[in-house]
């Protein structure tokens, strides 16, 4: 079990690196003025997304599954706090599709939102992550 427990949280650190770095990369983008840069910018974005964010993202919800599969299910439903950090990591996942969403708009060169909007999205995982910590350690619940 603790193997699994070392790999899901590698992968968690490794989503919320892209989660946080992606988002970064759509304020540069959307910046961005010449054609050099935003092809530039399309590339990392889409490397970043399909070769790290999506595989760690995978990696996180199977280990999850995984470690969830050690506990008997009474025990589980009675994990109130479990219950609020799955719903976090859904709305994360959400986040993860709607990053995926604005690659693609940035792609076809449709991106009409402005640095400033991606600087405030980009904060939301930053919130995500110190709630799902705290449900992780505290277990207030």
């Amino acid at each position: 079990m603790l193997w699994i427990k070392s790999i899901h949280l590698i992968s968690v650190v490794t989503w919320f690196a892209a989660l946080f770095y992606l988002p970064r990369l759509f304020v540069y983008h959307a910046m961005a003025d010449d054609q050099l840069s935003k092809d530039r910018f399309k590339i990392m974005e889409r490397k970043l997304y399909r070769g790290i964010m999506t595989p760690s993202a995978i990696v996180v919800v199977a280990m999850g599954i995984w470690l969830a599969s050690y506990y008997p299910l009474d025990v589980l439903m009675t994990m109130y706090w479990l219950h609020l950090k799955l719903v976090l990591v859904a709305m994360l996942l959400g986040y993860h599709w709607y990053c995926g969403r604005l690659i693609r708009q940035f792609a076809s060169d449709t991106n009409n939102r402005s640095h400033v909007w991606f600087r405030v999205f980009n904060e939301a995982p930053v919130l995500v992550l110190v709630a799902i910590i705290i449900l992780a350690v505290v277990k207030p619940f």
